[in-house]
């Protein structure tokens, strides 16, 4: 029933109910009717009417509402606008202190975390699902282009062993650590983080984002992973570091690849043919991938597809593939610092505050028991001390990791097999990572 408050010329009324005609124009005139959803009868609601123009004075009312997130879920502009600003300040982070020391991927996920929760951007957008759909896919050929399997056997020696048994330990490590530390409080996710950090600690990001994605983990549960494997990471490189200060340094020139391997990352530059070329031949992959897990009914996403697709064709056509290199390696940091952004934006701070600490404790565990095993065994095996802590750090952190770790300590000659190591660990960390996870760990 809609009630119309009018002047009436009376003088009690006018003395009740002040005018405002003069404040705001009479075409923007509001009036009360209560709302029939309103839990309580006595409450109304403003609702704009049309003004009678017959009407009696009207009493006149405008509001206004600031409305979050800032940034609307369906402002596709200013969403990509965010997700893309967000990464690109990742990746100059890490030329700062906190940057370097934090590493680029965790503060596009803090930031993104942050801007989420205050308001500035929306945890759900349709421009997030396709970062996940679309691009973080596009990344996983675009960064293993060098993933020739042949040249890993015969360039690697007795490193490639090393790591071998550096992927033993991390397996032994989270078999103890999810028997020390089962993180019950997150449920039916306490596995899935354990089989996604298993192959984090044997390839590297991308495999952690690819179990990720292949086993269905939420979020809060990937944010709050992430963030507590950075800050256990930068503890266990100190530590390697400083178990390598009684390893003398080669007195040596690095080999002329392992210069060009470290130029090429450097950020040279890179031919628009081959940047055209590499993300051509990336999305082909991507949807021969995507093909594949449809057609065979595979469960768990397409990414372990397009990754056996790519290491493939990488092997079969080295040279043509190692040219598309460094142009896919510079494209897909930018792809996935953008997935690092809108993990964090789907993220809640309470829940990654609340469930850091478990997979904080799970992941010290994990990366402890692997370092006693990888020394112990490889000291049985008669290796060397070096190629134990520059296969630890490819398994650990990956192929950069331990192309710098090589680089920063003189061992020139292992530059370029630390290279192919970490490699040869984005290779195969996916499947190792996915089948141990739903075949052991699901059932511990």
């Amino acid at each position: 029933m809609a009630l119309r408050l009018s002047m009436l010329p009376s003088t009690a009324a006018h003395h009740s109910i002040p005018s405002f005609r003069h404040w705001l124009p009479a075409q923007n005139s509001a009036r009360f009717r209560c709302s029939p959803l309103s839990p309580r009868k006595d409450r109304c609601n403003f609702v704009a009417l049309p003004a009678k123009p017959n009407s009696p004075r009207s009493v006149t009312v405008k509001s206004s509402q600031l409305s979050f997130p800032i940034i609307s879920p369906h402002d596709h502009w200013g969403n990509w606008t965010a997700l893309f600003a967000v990464a690109t300040f990742g990746i100059w982070s890490e030329k700062m202190k906190i940057g370097s020391t934090l590493s680029g991927a965790l503060v596009s996920t803090l930031i993104g975390l942050a801007a989420s929760n205050v308001g500035i951007i929306a945890c759900e957008a349709p421009a997030y699902q396709v970062v996940l759909d679309f691009l973080l896919p596009l990344a996983v050929p675009l960064l293993l282009f060098t993933a020739d399997m042949r040249r890993v056997v015969q360039s690697t020696g007795p490193l490639l062993l090393a790591f071998l048994i550096g992927s033993v330990a991390t397996t032994i490590g989270t078999v103890a650590a999810f028997f020390l530390v089962p993180m019950r409080s997150l449920g039916q996710d306490s596995w899935k983080i354990a089989a996604a950090l298993m192959g984090r600690h044997i390839g590297g990001a991308v495999n952690y984002v690819a179990i990720a994605d292949a086993l269905g983990i939420s979020s809060s549960v990937l944010a709050a992973g992430l963030a507590a494997d950075n800050v256990i990471c930068a503890v266990y490189f100190t530590t390697l570091f400083a178990l390598a200060s009684r390893v003398p340094t080669e007195h040596e020139a690095p080999p002329k690849d392992a210069v060009m391997n470290v130029e090429s990352e450097g950020g040279n530059k890179l031919s628009v043919l081959h940047s055209a070329t590499a993300l051509a031949v990336s999305f082909a992959i991507c949807k021969a991938g995507s093909y594949l897990t449809k057609f065979l009914g595979i469960q768990g996403g397409s990414l372990p597809a397009i990754t056996a697709i790519v290491v493939i064709l990488a092997t079969i056509f080295p040279r043509q593939s190692s040219n598309l290199a460094p142009a896919g390696e510079a494209m897909a940091l930018i792809l996935m610092q953008v997935f690092f952004t809108v993990v964090g934006a789907n993220g809640s701070i309470w829940n990654v505050m609340r469930m850091a600490p478990s997979i904080f404790v799970f992941a010290l565990v994990q990366l402890a028991v692997h370092l006693s095993v990888i020394l112990g065994v490889g000291k049985l095996f008669g290796l060397e001390l070096k190629l134990l802590l520059l296969a630890s750090n490819a398994n650990v952190g990956g192929p950069t990791t331990a192309c710098g770790m090589a680089t920063a300590k003189g061992w020139s000659s292992l530059v370029v097999p630390g290279i192919l190591a970490g490699i040869f660990g984005i290779s195969i960390a996916t499947f190792l990572g996915i089948g141990f996870g739903v075949k052991v760990l699901k059932y511990m």
